[in-house]
């Protein structure tokens, strides 16, 4: 199961991204655009996520994704870590999220990171 230290060595491990607490909580942001966030004591990740995907994905793992309140707004969803099955599936969801908001220089100096695993 994947836990905070995980996604701290992640995040930090793509291109551009720094740390920086905010709202009480680490949060991770590719060139100063914000892509994940450490909430709820640091054991679950809020990243980026397309309103129409992430209802889908909402719907398809309950348990596993759910939508804060005060993000239902925005193209957020968030994640127990305890239910990320491992660190692939970790380093896909904050891969996806890093992709939505770096700027398409870094998409085209990392075009390894621009398209997504299959």
């Amino acid at each position: 199961m994947p836990d905070a230290e995980d996604v701290r060595r992640i995040c930090l491990s793509l291109p551009d991204t720094t740390e920086k607490i905010a709202w009480s909580m680490p949060t991770f942001r590719v060139a100063g655009k914000m892509f994940a966030t450490l909430p709820e004591n640091e054991t679950s990740i809020a990243v980026r996520c397309p309103k129409e995907e992430r209802d889908e994905l909402v719907r398809a793992e309950p348990k596993k994704f759910w939508i804060a309140d005060h993000e239902a707004m925005f193209a957020w969803v968030r994640a127990h870590l305890y239910a990320i099955e491992d660190e692939a599936e970790l380093r896909d969801i904050l891969a996806d999220s890093w992709r939505q908001a770096a700027p398409p220089r870094l998409l085209d100096v990392y075009p390894e990171l621009g398209i997504p695993r299959e």
